[in-house]
């Protein structure tokens, strides 16, 4: 089981990457007018659900 402090770090690692991305789809949106990928959007949320079973491993992902 991890400890605290290493949950900790994951989910500042998950958060730092999302954030990324997501900053670079907004640029692409407001400065280029481009929608982005379907399969961007998608990545990021399943970055986002294991972010949460990171925090709560007791969720379960639905379908």
């Amino acid at each position: 089981m991890a400890t605290a402090k290493e949950k900790k770090e994951e989910v500042k690692k998950h958060l730092k990457k999302m954030r990324s991305e997501l900053r670079t789809i907004h640029l692409a949106v407001t400065d280029e007018l481009k929608l982005p990928e379907a399969k961007n959007i998608k990545d990021l949320m399943t970055q986002m659900e294991e972010l949460l079973f990171v925090i709560d491993p007791k969720t379960k992902k639905k379908k």
